[in-house]
């Protein structure tokens, strides 16, 4: 078979080790895979790259991903579905694994209704794309933001301030659910559930009482019960996301101004994105591209690969991007019974 493989949406530790999964197990099978470079824009304009034994080297600790990756959205550009169907009939792909999250696995489950024997595979730091327990990439950025806040809290303290750290978290909060509670925070913010500006204040004010400095990690998500999402600009990407930011810088203005102590933000950014992966999604991503093959030579159409408890499963995609995986309450209910 000749197996088209590409990384679509934001970069992720991780996703070399999907490929290079696919790729040596790909030889073992007599199979060829054909990298598309830069996410579904490779495959827009047929810009491919063969993907043997050679070019897999050495990628497994390396981030980021060495196709390159784009948010192009085929089906935001007139005909471009058209255009996809037509590269792979042309190039004779016979079947296509996209790697990526909730918008490229929204156009593999297009190009799947189209009759494309298509198999993806989950990938988000966001960890919030249904149907899988865990995506690989969000244990990286788990470690960094929960190092970043061990850091913080020393320097927070000798100075007496307040440090909100603002981490990547649109629509779902996992990155700073986790990194408050394995970092101790003072109070965690996320997009699920809108804050009130006077409780957070309260439990700053009562963290100085205790002789500490509060550490508040909010999702760049997250808003006020009466106010709305802070906007750095007013971008949208292919797929019709506002790019977000500003929500720590404003908050810790409004802190500082109600405590009367100092307080700065921190925003991680891309630096929870960028790195070497860790062991976790480096034996994710080799188990998630090693089952997607199998699912390939199994003449799946229309799956995903998924972890489900230890085991990997297949599942509709679909039912994977029908709807994000939000924190549910009672997980939100368990971190806040340390703020404060």
């Amino acid at each position: 078979m000749r197996i088209g493989i590409l990384t679509g949406g934001g970069d992720c530790p991780g996703l070399n080790a999907v490929i290079r999964a696919i790729v040596r197990k790909s030889v073992q099978s007599g199979d060829e895979v054909v990298g598309f470079r830069d996410g579904w824009r490779g495959v827009l304009e047929g810009d491919t790259v063969p993907m043997d034994l050679a070019a897999v080297r050495g990628i497994l600790p390396r981030g980021g991903t060495v196709l390159g990756t784009s948010r192009t959205n085929p089906y935001a550009l007139q005909g471009g579905g058209d255009r996809v169907l037509a590269t792979l009939e042309r190039l004779g792909v016979d079947a296509l694994i996209p790697i990526g999250g909730e918008d490229t696995l929204g156009v593999a489950t297009r190009l799947a209704e189209a009759g494309v024997r298509v198999v993806g595979v989950p990938k988000t730091i966001d960890n919030d794309l249904d149907a899988t327990d865990y995506t690989f990439g969000f244990d990286t950025a788990l470690g960094v933001a929960t190092e970043a806040i061990d850091r913080l809290h020393t320097t927070g303290d000798s100075h007496h301030r307040t440090l909100v750290v603002e981490v990547m978290g649109r629509h779902a909060g996992w990155i700073a659910l986790h990194a408050g509670m394995a970092g101790g925070a003072t109070v965690v913010l996320i997009p699920e559930q809108p804050f009130s500006v006077d409780a957070v204040v309260e439990h700053c004010q009562r963290r100085f009482d205790s002789g500490y400095s509060p550490i508040v990690v909010v999702s760049e998500g997250a808003s006020p019960k009466d106010g709305d999402l802070v906007v750095a600009t007013g971008e949208r990407d292919a797929f019709g996301h506002v790019r977000l930011g500003g929500i720590g810088t404003a908050l810790a203005s409004l802190i500082e101004a109600r405590t009367g102590r100092e307080a700065r933000a921190v925003v991680l950014g891309h630096i929870q994105r960028g790195g070497t992966p860790s062991p976790f999604d480096r034996v994710l991503a080799t188990r998630f591209g090693l089952a997607a093959l199998d699912a390939v030579h199994a003449g799946e159409i229309g799956v995903m690969v998924a972890l489900r408890g230890t085991d990997i499963v297949r599942v509709p995609l679909a039912e994977a991007t029908a709807q994000l995986k939000l924190v549910p309450v009672e997980r939100y209910a368990e971190v806040e019974v340390f703020f404060g």
